[in-house]
């Protein structure tokens, strides 16, 4: 794990701020957790989650995908297993062990296949076979994000009503929240969706 980046999460954690309303008290360690994200969320770092938080090399075995609800039967997604616009929460599946990338909330990412023809080009780019993944946190209180508006093409924070747009970086579309949702490059593991090797930033770089 990085450091915890007090200062950038004292930026977007002010005392004034309604608590999560739609979350559940957590132990002291997975608030901890909590504080660390938003930290990494606030400092501006984009591959700065906490799977990513490794000394990734050139020769790592790539991160696959798995549905977060299976409990036994973690089955790498493929492209085609996303039904265009309906989003799905994964976490990162690390191949050596063949489990889950520690099942926090906090690591859990949206998957969805969108329209790539309507992708701005940065999204496109970081996109695999019309799927883009982003960190299914909010960044304002860290409530998960969960409410798909098709019309828009947004996702809603259920907590403070903060709107994503999922075609456009996931930039905030309304509501309080003050940076866009982390976005995790991807790219295609053989047939299967994975996190693209990417090294995270130095702190401070």
């Amino acid at each position: 794990m990085l450091p915890v980046f007090k200062r950038a999460y004292d930026m977007t954690h002010s005392s004034t701020s309604p608590r999560c309303a739609g979350c559940q008290p957590q132990p002291h360690g997975v608030d901890n957790d909590r504080r660390q994200m938003l930290g990494w969320v606030a400092s501006g770092m984009v591959t700065s989650l906490p799977f990513l938080a490794t000394d990734a090399k050139a020769d790592d075995v790539a991160m696959r995908l798995v549905d977060a609800d299976a409990e036994s039967d973690f089955k790498p997604l493929r492209p085609d297993d996303l039904k265009p616009g309906k989003p799905v929460l994964v976490y990162p599946f690390d191949v050596k062990t063949a489990a889950p990338k520690n099942e926090s909330r906090l690591n859990k990412l949206i998957l969805i296949r969108l329209a790539e023809d309507q992708m701005t080009p940065e999204t496109k780019a970081r996109s695999a076979a019309g799927v883009v993944a982003y960190s299914g946190i909010c960044t304002h209180q860290g409530c998960e994000v969960k409410t798909w508006i098709a019309k828009e093409s947004a996702l809603a924070c259920y907590c403070h009503a903060s709107k994503f747009a999922l075609l456009d970086s996931a930039k905030v579309i309304s509501g309080p929240a003050p940076r866009p949702l982390p976005a995790v490059p991807l790219a295609l593991d053989g047939e299967f969706l994975a996190i693209a090797n990417v090294v995270p930033p130095t702190p401070g770089q």
